[in-house]
């Protein structure tokens, strides 16, 4: 099983999140955070004072899958995140170990299936 987690443009997440269901994804987590990477945030203007916004709103998403749907999910994030734009955002992939569906006992590969 695959840990996938993805911090995305907030704008992308509807097609984000109908992409990586298609590609298999049963399931995910969405958070609201805010970061910076290369971008290191912007210079916006409110009512004519310019200030700087160092910390960016993006959006993070967790997905557990199994190891054989991970490359298409990975892939679907990437297809449908993508602006072309500086801070499109990041995925990382890491090896999941366990799970556990708390109401079932159900563990691993059973406990993430739809």
């Amino acid at each position: 099983m695959k840990m996938i987690v993805a911090v995305i443009k907030p704008s992308r997440l509807d097609a984000v999140l109908e992409a990586v269901t298609e590609a298999g994804a049963s399931g995910l987590t969405v958070t609201e955070v805010r970061g910076y990477g290369r971008q290191k945030g912007k210079t916006e203007v409110y009512r004519g004072a310019e200030y700087e916004v160092k910390l960016l709103p993006k959006v993070k998403l967790e997905i557990a899958v199994p190891t054989d749907v991970a490359d298409a999910v990975i892939e679907a994030l990437q297809r449908t995140a993508n602006t072309g734009k500086i801070g499109d955002g990041k995925v990382f992939v890491m090896d999941l170990e366990q799970a556990l569906r708390i109401r079932t006992g159900e563990r691993d590969a059973a406990a993430i299936a739809g």
